[in-house]
C-alpha cells in the first residue's frame, strides 16, 4: 500500500530452514499481494544468508518469515543480525507460523515486530503492515 508521495511496500516473504511447508508462507503472499503490496516470495529451504541477501537486492521494507520447523529461536535472530550486519536494520522482521506463546515475546525482545500464529486472518496481517510499516528510505 501507499500513501501519497510514497511507494509501496516490498515484502519478502521467506520460508528460512529446511521444513517442506509452504502452504501458510504461500497464502500470507497472496494476501499481501491482493492488499496492494509488492512481493517476493523466496521458495522453500533457504538459509539466513539466502534471505538477507534476496532482502538487500530487493529493497525490501519487510522480510516476513514462515516456519513450522521449531527453529524459530535460532533463525528469525541470525537474520536479524544479518540484516542489521549488512545495513538493513530498518527493515521490520515480522514471523508465523507455529511458534508456542511462550517464545513470541522472546522472538519480540530480539527484534521481530509481530508474530503471526495459526489461526491468524490475513486481514488482520495486512492491518497490522498498514498501521505499523512505512516504506524505508533508500
Amino acid at each position: 500500500m501507499k500513501g501519497e508521495g510514497e511507494r509501496k511496500l516490498r515484502i519478502l516473504v521467506a520460508k528460512p530452514g529446511l521444513d517442506g511447508h509452504d502452504r501458510g508462507a504461500k497464502i500470507i503472499a497472496r494476501a499481501l499481494r491482493d492488499a496492494g503490496f509488492e512481493v517476493i516470495y523466496t521458495g522453500l529451504h533457504q538459509t539466513p544468508e539466502m534471505i538477507v541477501s534476496a532482502a538487500l537486492q530487493e529493497d525490501v521494507d519487510v522480510v516476513s518469515l514462515s516456519i513450522l520447523s521449531g527453529a524459530h529461536n535460532y533463525l528469525f535472530p541470525e537474520i536479524i543480525r544479518q540484516l542489521k550486519e549488512k545495513g538493513l536494520g530498518d527493515v521490520t522482521v515480522m514471523g508465523g507460523g507455529t511458534i508456542p506463546d511462550e517464545d513470541v515475546l522472546i522472538l519480540k525482545k530480539q527484534g521481530v515486530a509481530a508474530i503471526f500464529t495459526p489461526g491468524t486472518d490475513t486481514r488482520d496481517v495486512v492491518d497490522w503492515i498498514k498501521k505499523n510499516v512505512k516504506p524505508r528510505k533508500i
